[in-house]
């Protein structure tokens, strides 16, 4: 079950805001904690036996390091026992096939065969919460908590359970605890809800399809560009349509969820980018791996290094595949250059130099990201770089009647409609028009969705596979 599909729409969500308001806010947690459970095992059952494994051990562990005191070995012990099982657990359902897989090429007298082991939904985003949670308590940045059902919610929470946005304890807790659900978080709950599904279902989709249709032709130049903007496009409305929905959904239960999204097509380098793309993980890399390494803090060699081990692994979080690999060394290629040179050039050039470079070396990113197969990857970029002549291609017509869709994506992945929103009412120029306008549109958005999914087949969720 996934956000944009009418089952949760119009039947789980109804229920469970109904259930979630009438019972006593002392249970509530406990109700939030059924809820997710339900929703996490709609599809897959056998999958909560994981999830609720991992729920116990680390909120055991959590307890024990707590009880430490000041005997840092065994609370370091401990911690390092809880974080190995975490790992080993997102090795063991994400990362064996692949290990296998190519332990077998270079051993082929083995005669290995690589299992095929079900990736449980959410597993890449739920273990880095409960990881950051035993390093939090380790390090004394937060008390563990002793009230389980609080815990289980904290890790488990449907909003944000399959795909994010990452959250820490610290952040959450004080709202797990005692929480004020207002009329005004509600309406806007309803407001990111339903930003978030009309990005989903009206750009990402229509986009995916288009993506689908380009890299499939023999198309030029031009249409491989064309191609790779509507996987840019489909990639980002996809995923921060559904931070927006978790967002969104999260404020209807009166809890305030991360930002996860910042305008990143805006932005003037791949520093910029990853200040403003998926900010929950690239943060969680920099508090838990990067820092601990050393960060920036011991000469320019160490910080490459560093930034080499982060980006090694950002690749390999998003997926058990050599591309994404490739996709993660792409960005630290990059980033380093802009550390040892890049970024200073940017600094001097004209604002719209480090936006178009950004712009271009993103979208040759995703190539990287989209194709697991090296031989489809290469072609496309063959073609993006004028191997197959520099025009449109047999995709020529679809990519000319998509042109309004690619101007509403440009202006939807632009911040100046919502900064210009949001100084209008401010002032108080035309706000009682404004908000009217805006129910409006949002009612719009919402009966254009529903109608596109009850008459769309494609709705694929690109993140629900990490």
């Amino acid at each position: 079950m996934t956000f944009a599909s009418l089952t949760f729409l119009y039947l789980f969500l109804p229920l469970v805001l109904l259930g979630y308001y009438l019972i006593p806010r002392r249970f509530r947690n406990g109700f939030l904690l059924l809820a997710s459970l339900l929703f996490y095992g709609w599809g897959e059952p056998a999958f909560l036996l994981v999830i609720i494994f991992s729920a116990f051990v680390n909120y055991v562990f959590g307890r024990l390091i707590g009880r430490c005191g000041g005997q840092k070995k065994k609370a370091r012990l401990l911690a390092f026992t809880a974080i190995g099982l975490d790992l080993l657990l997102l090795v063991v359902f994400k990362y064996t096939g692949f290990l296998v897989e190519n332990l077998s090429h270079l051993l082929p007298g083995l005669g290995l065969t690589a299992p095929e082991i079900p990736l449980p939904l959410g597993i890449s985003f739920y273990t880095f919460q409960v990881v950051a949670y035993i390093a939090d308590v380790y390090r004394r940045q937060v008390e563990p908590t002793r009230n389980f059902v609080q815990f289980f919610t904290f890790m488990s929470f449907f909003p944000q359970l399959i795909a994010g946005p990452i959250v820490r304890y610290q952040d959450i807790r004080d709202q797990l605890i005692a929480r004020r659900e207002t009329l005004s978080k509600f309406a806007g709950g309803i407001r990111l809800l339903a930003v978030g599904l009309g990005k989903k279902v009206l750009l990402a989709n229509p986009m995916g399809l288009l993506w689908e249709t380009v890299s499939g032709s023999d198309c030029g130049a031009l249409g491989a560009w064309a191609g790779a903007a509507a996987f840019a496009f489909q990639i980002y409305f996809d995923f921060s349509g559904y931070s927006d929905m978790a967002r969104g959904l999260g404020r209807m239960f009166g809890i305030e969820l991360p930002e996860n999204f910042r305008y990143p097509y805006v932005a003037r380098s791949i520093t910029d980018f990853w200040r403003r793309w998926h900010i929950t993980l690239s943060t969680w890399f920099r508090d838990y791996v990067y820092i601990p390494l050393g960060g920036s803090r011991q000469g320019m060699g160490r910080t490459v290094c560093n930034l080499f081990v982060v980006w090694a692994l950002t690749g390999l979080w998003h997926g058990a595949s050599w591309n994404f690999l490739i996709w993660g060394v792409y960005y630290f290629v990059l980033l380093a250059a802009e550390k040892l040179f890049l970024g200073r050039a940017l600094e001097r050039a004209p604002r719209f130099v480090g936006h178009l470079y950004a712009l271009l070396a993103v979208a040759v990113g995703w190539v990287f990201f989209a194709f697991t197969d090296f031989g489809a990857m290469g072609a496309y970029l063959g073609r993006m770089f004028g191997a197959a002549g520099a025009g449109l291609g047999s995709a020529g017509a679809d990519i000319i009647g998509y042109l309004p869709l690619f101007a509403a994506a440009l202006l939807a992945s632009l911040p100046a409609g919502a900064r210009w929103y949001a100084r209008r009412t401010a002032s108080g120029r035309c706000a009682v028009l404004l908000s009217a306008a805006e129910t409006v549109v949002l009612l719009l958005i919402l009966l254009l969705s529903t109608a596109a999914l009850i008459s769309q087949s494609y709705n694929p969720f690109l993140y629900f596979r990490f």
